[in-house]
C-alpha cells in the first residue's frame, strides 16, 4: 500500500526512489513488523488475561509445565498482524505470489484459531477433532496447489522440482504437483506446531528459518545472483523477500515476550500459520526440498513423534522418554533454557547448511 502511494511520487521527490528497491522495502517491513510486535505485545497480553484466554496444559506432559497453566495464549494473532500488515504496506500488491503467501498463511492461521478457540471454550487441550483439523489443512493446501497449477498452465509458474546438490535433476511433476504442495504445506505447518512446546523454542527456530528464506527469496529473484549460483531465476519471487523479512521482524518482536519464562504463547493460530508461511515460500521460490534442511529442527521434532508412535504401535516400546524430541531432553535432565538454546544453535546450523547448498551443485 505504502509502496503504491510513495513510489509514484519519486519523480517529484527524488529520495522516494529508494522505495523501488527490494532491500529497502524488506528492511522497512522488518522494522515495521518488529515495532508492531513490541508496541502491541503488552496490550495483547493484558487483553488475553482480561478475557481469561490462558494455556491449558496437557495432563500427560512434563510435571514442570504445570506452572505454565493459564499463561495467555493465541499470541499468534499478534504475530500474524505484525507480519501480514507490513507485507501489505511495503510489498507490490500487484504480485500474485505475495497474495498466495499472505492468504495461505491466513488460512492456516484461521484453522489454528478455531482449534485454540475450542480449547479455551472447553477448558481442555483438545480442540478441533484431529480428522477435521487435518481435513481443513488439506483443503487449504489443495487451494494453493490448484492455484499454482493454473498459473503453471499459463506459464507463470513451474511445476518442476529442484533437487539440492543436483543442477540437472529437475523433473516436472505436472498435476502431481498439487498433492506434493499439500504434503509440503501440511507437513510444514504441523512440524512447527509440534515444536511449539517450550518457551521461545518454535519462534526462535522459525525466525532463523525465515531469515534463511529471506536470503533465498532475494537470490531467486535477482538475475546476477541466480545466474552465478546456477539456480532457477524467478523474478516475481523477489517480492516474497519482503514477506519473509516481515516474518523475521514479527518473530523477533514476539520472542521478546515469549522468551523463557514466557509471558505469552503463540498457540495453534501462530504455529500452524508460521509453518504454512515457510512451506508456501519454499514452494513459490522453488526450494521445496531445501525446506527439509532449512527447517531441520522442525523435521527432527516431527520425525521424533512419528518414530515414537510407530514404535509403540508396532512393538509396545517407546524410543524416546517423551515426544516431541524437546520433551525427551527435558526428561533426560536438561533444563528448559538449555534445550531451547541448543535447539536454536541447531536451527542456525541447518540454516547455514541450506545456504551452502546453493553453490554445491
Amino acid at each position: 500500500m505504502l509502496y503504491h502511494l510513495l513510489f509514484p511520487l519519486h519523480q517529484t521527490f527524488s529520495f522516494l526512489n529508494v522505495t523501488r528497491y527490494i532491500t529497502f522495502r524488506t528492511a522497512a517491513a522488518s522494522l515495521t513488523a518488529l515495532a508492531i510486535s513490541l508496541l502491541f505485545g503488552p496490550w495483547m497480553i493484558r487483553r488475553l488475561r482480561a478475557f481469561q484466554i490462558g494455556q491449558v496444559i496437557r495432563a500427560e506432559g512434563p510435571e514442570s509445565h504445570r506452572a505454565k497453566s493459564g499463561t495467555p495464549t493465541m499470541g499468534g494473532l499478534l504475530i500474524l498482524t505484525a507480519a501480514l500488515g507490513p507485507t501489505l504496506l511495503w510489498a507490490d500488491l500487484t504480485n500474485v505470489y505475495v497474495w498466495i503467501a499472505v492468504l495461505s498463511t491466513a488460512a492456516f492461521g484461521a484453522i489454528g484459531f478455531a482449534d485454540d478457540y475450542l480449547k479455551i471454550v472447553r477448558r481442555s487441550h483438545h480442540g478441533l477433532i484431529p480428522r477435521y483439523k487435518m481435513g481443513l489443512q488439506i483443503l487449504a493446501g489443495l487451494a494453493v496447489g490448484v492455484v499454482l497449477l493454473v498459473l503453471a498452465q499459463s506459464e507463470l509458474y513451474s511445476t518442476r522440482l529442484i533437487f539440492p546438490f543436483f543442477k540437472s535433476l529437475i523433473p516436472d511433476l505436472g498435476w502431481l504437483y498439487v498433492p506434493f504442495a499439500v504434503l509440503v504445506l501440511v507437513g510444514a505447518s504441523n512440524a512447527v506446531n509440534l515444536t511449539d512446546g517450550l518457551d521461545g523454542l518454535a519462534i526462535s527456530s522459525f525466525a532463523v528459518a525465515a531469515a534463511a528464506f529471506t536470503a533465498l527469496a532475494y537470490i531467486t529473484g535477482h538475475r546476477v545472483f541466480a545466474d552465478y549460483l546456477l539456480i532457477v531465476r524467478f523474478a516475481p519471487a523477489a517480492e516474497l523477500t519482503i514477506f519473509c523479512g516481515a516474518l523475521v521482524g514479527a518473530s523477533l518482536g514476539f520472542l521478546w515476550y515469549n522468551s523463557y519464562p514466557a509471558e505469552i504463547f503463540m498457540g495453534d493460530v501462530g504455529s500452524l500459520a508460521l509453518g504454512a508461511a515457510l512451506g508456501t515460500v519454499a514452494i513459490l521460490i522453488k526450494q521445496e526440498l531445501l525446506l527439509v534442511i532449512v527447517g531441520g529442527v522442525f523435521v527432527m521434532e516431527a520425525l521424533s513423534v512419528i518414530i515414537q508412535v510407530a514404535s509403540f504401535k508396532l512393538t509396545g516400546q517407546r524410543v524416546f522418554r517423551m515426544a516431541p524430541l524437546h520433551h525427551h531432553f527435558e526428561l533426560s535432565g536438561w533444563s528448559e533454557p538449555k534445550v531451547i538454546f541448543r535447539f536454536l544453535i541447531m536451527a542456525i546450523f541447518f540454516a547455514l547448511c541450506s545456504l551452502t547448498t546453493l553453490k554445491l551443485r
